[in-house]
Formats: structure tokens, C-alpha cells, sequence
């Protein structure tokens, strides 16, 4: 089956000319927002464990909710192993790796190799020609039709929410990134190597403290919490209705990050254990942000406020979305290929 070519033009570009000067007033970061945000965050984590061990005796319905409240903390974390990454947290390149290297171990994510990867991720997000690597598997509606029946099946178990939301996390932390891609650079496969070192080390310490059984349930508890989190903040942040993709010869890195990003606009408390991630519109036009820079970037600036925001409660509409239609240009359901082949089969008999 095929469909009909993209005749459709692509959407007006917003006036981003001067996005370069605008950033940069917020590119300097803040040793004293930095150090208070580390112990605001792993000191509470820190916390919560000792609270959780000492719930399991009396009562697993006292420790799964402080379970949801660590995974929330461990979200934070990852906030500033993200920003470590980028670069962004402090001043210091010193400082940001080392950082980076300890709260990689906490989230279970080797600092170098995924800095690698999400490098990718933010120089052709919102590029058609450029999808695979960091980003969430997205087809066409053309690839969809042209694929084997074993490459839909696949495709449709990778998107439903409860594979994309639930398994994928926990598969994601624990196993995946415990070995190096393949083509990652000598210094990125070693990062996986130490930083499995690392946790192995840790988890043997809490072992001996908590004991085995108490460890893998608090572990895989806290880490399904956060990785669901996560996961879904990122699918939020890159599937959402009115999103942008184009093509590579039409792509363009400021429409990509103000249009192909969203404003997740979230309550207070989820956006400050989110670290403000929501504003992501504003962190892919410029990764050297720091993530406590960037709600007053948004604020500040009238060209980012023209950004419609993704709420939480519109957000839950991404569930429905499967496929880029590149003649609509908008993502759409699995719906949508039941009345392409009504068109045509009605087509057809005329």
C-alpha cells in the first residue's frame, strides 16, 4: 500500500535570528544553586533508603510509597547527571565529570556513553533522516505500510505503553546499558565498564548492610519509579501534537528545539523533582543552560512564552500517537492507517 506524496508545505518558522544573544545571558552557571541542588536532592535519597529498609520489616505498604517518593528523588538526580553531561552544572569541566561519574552510578547510567549518545540525540532531533539513535522508535506512516509483518509486530510491542512505560525502564537501566554500543568510542566503552564497577561496589556495601532481598527490593522499586518517570518525561518531551520533523534538507536546529520540543508545563512540586526539564523547549535550543536557569529563560524572553505548553493533563493524548504522517504533518494513530485503506479500497470500486 502506498500513500499519496508530501504536497504540503512546511510550517512558517518562527523569527529565531536573535535566539543566540538571548541564551546566553543564562549559560553561566551557579556554584552555590549547584551545591544546594546536590544536597537538596541526595541527601533526601540518601534518606528515604535507610527509611525504606526499616519499613520493610513492619509493613511493605509504608515502603512503596516512600519507594515513588525516591524514584522521585533519583528523577532529580538524573537532572544533574544530565547537566554534568552538558556540560552545564558548573563551571568546571572537572567538576562536571566527577559529578557526572557519581550520579551516573546512581541512576545506573555510565556518564561518558551516554553522553555520547545523547550528543546524537540533540544535534538531529526533529531530523527524519537522522532518527536511531537516543530518541524513541518512531516510523512513518510510509515505513509502517512498506514493513514486514514482523516488523509492524515488533513496532506496535515497542510502542504499547505498557512495553514503552513499564518493561523498557527497568530493561533500559539494568541491562542495557550495562555493555557498550558497539561503534562507541574507546573512552565511552570503558565509562560502561566503571561505571558498572561502581554500582556493583555499592550494591555489595548495601548488600551487607540491608541484605540481599532487602536491596533488590528497594533497588528494582526505586528504579522502576524513576525509569517510568524518566521515560515518560522523554516521550512527552518529543511526541506531543503539533511536534516537528522534517526532512534533512528543510531541517532547522532552532524551529527543531522551539517547535520539536516541548513546554511540559507541570505543577510546581513535579517540575521541581523534574528539575525543569518541562522547559525543554528552551534546554535543546541551549544545552549549556543550567537546569536552574531554565524557567527564568523562559520567563524572560517573549519569543519562548509563544510556545504553546504541553500540560499535564493534555499530555496523556501523546498515548494515541504511533506514526508521523509526513503529507499531514502530524503524528497520528494506528486509526489513521484503517481509514487510509478505506480511501483506497472506496477509490478503488470507482
Amino acid at each position: 500500500m502506498t500513500i499519496e506524496p508530501n504536497l504540503s508545505e512546511p510550517k512558517a518558522m518562527p523569527d529565531t535570528s536573535a535566539w543566540k544573544q538571548i541564551v546566553a545571558r543564562y549559560q553561566k552557571p551557579s556554584i552555590g544553586r549547584g551545591i544546594w541542588q546536590i544536597v537538596n536532592t541526595l541527601a533526601p535519597y540518601a534518606a528515604l533508603w535507610y527509611l525504606m529498609y526499616l519499613t520493610l520489616s513492619v509493613s511493605w505498604w509504608l515502603t512503596l510509597p516512600l519507594a515513588v517518593l525516591a524514584g522521585a528523588f533519583l528523577v532529580r538526580t538524573f537532572i544533574i547527571f544530565h547537566d554534568c553531561g552538558h556540560g552545564s552544572f558548573f563551571k568546571s569541566r572537572v567538576a562536571n565529570h566527577v559529578l557526572g561519574a557519581i550520579t551516573g552510578v546512581l541512576t545506573f547510567t555510565p556518564f561518558y556513553h551516554w553522553r555520547w549518545e545523547h550528543a546524537i540525540h540533540h544535534s538531529s532531533s526533529g531530523d527524519l533522516d537522522r532518527r536511531g539513535t537516543g530518541d524513541v522508535w518512531t516510523l512513518t506512516v510510509q515505513e509502517y505500510l512498506e514493513s514486514s509483518r514482523w516488523k509492524r509486530f515488533a513496532y506496535r510491542l515497542a510502542r504499547n505503553p505498557i512495553v514503552l512505560f513499564v518493561l523498557a525502564p527497568l530493561y533500559l537501566f539494568v541491562i542495557q546499558q550495562r555493555v557498550p554500543k558497539l561503534k562507541a568510542p574507546m573512552r565511552e566503552r570503558y565509562s560502561v565498564y566503571w561505571t558498572n564497577l561502581g554500582i556493583g561496589t555499592i550494591a555489595a556495601g548495601l548488600i551487607w548492610i540491608f541484605g540481599l532481598k532487602a536491596y533488590l527490593i528497594i533497588q528494582l522499586a526505586v528504579l522502576m519509579v524513576a525509569g517510568s518517570a524518566g521515560v515518560w518525561l522523554f516521550y512527552v518531551q518529543h511526541q506531543f501534537e503539533g511536534v516537528y520533523w522534517e526532512r534533512a534538507g528543510n531541517w532547522d536546529y532552532a524551529t527543531a528545539a522551539l517547535k520539536g520540543s516541548s513546554f511540559y508545563k507541570l505543577p510546581k512540586v513535579l517540575q521541581w523533582f523534574s528539575g525543569n526539564i518541562g522547559f525543554h523547549h528552551i534546554h535543546h535550543l541551549s544545552p549549556r543552560i543550567p537546569n536552574y536557569h531554565l524557567e527564568r529563560c523562559h520567563e524572560a524572553e517573549e519569543l519562548f512564552q509563544t510556545v504553546k505548553p504541553v500540560t499535564l493533563f493534555s499530555s496523556f493524548k501523546s498515548f494515541t500517537f504511533r506514526l508521523w504522517d509526513e503529507r499531514r504533518r502530524k503524528l497520528v494513530g494506528y486509526g489513521h492507517l484503517r481509514t487510509l485503506r478505506r480511501r483506497q479500497r472506496q477509490a478503488g470500486r470507482c
